[in-house]
């Protein structure tokens, strides 16, 4: 895509911290991290989101998200994780280039895990049926 930043990245005419790269995947530190050593994982093929990709780049941009979370564990002794991928902007997505987020996670980081809800009486019943009927 002409004006995508990532495809820009992808063709080095944008400069990236790159930590990985394959045929199929590029992967470069964030450059507003949640947390030092924040990965971004990067089909080379553009799509704006998960609903868009093919199998194989999300194959791919998975297997890649597994290489840098183990790098981040070992080379940054980090004591978790997070992979997350932001879809449309309703969700926060800012970069319309599909990407999952690798993001390391230390005790008492100072992050916090999204709020649960609970469900309206029945409201959960009649969700689900909805979701079953489109699948």
């Amino acid at each position: 895509m002409e004006n995508c930043i990532f495809c820009k990245i992808i063709k080095k005419e944008i400069p990236s911290i790159k930590v990985y790269e394959d045929k199929e995947t590029l992967a470069f530190l964030d450059i507003n991290p949640i947390n030092y050593g924040h990965i971004l994982v990067v089909p080379k093929i553009h799509s704006e989101n998960l609903l868009g990709m093919k199998e194989k780049d999300m194959n791919a941009v998975i297997k890649t998200a597994q290489k840098t979370a183990n790098a981040i564990m070992k080379g940054l002794k980090a004591d978790g994780f997070n992979i997350g991928m932001n879809n449309y902007h309703a969700a926060g997505q800012v970069v319309m280039h599909s990407h999952l987020h690798v993001i390391p996670r230390f005790k008492n980081d100072g992050l916090r895990h999204w709020p649960g809800k609970k469900y309206p009486e029945n409201s959960d019943k009649e969700t689900a049926e909805k979701l079953r009927k489109i699948l």
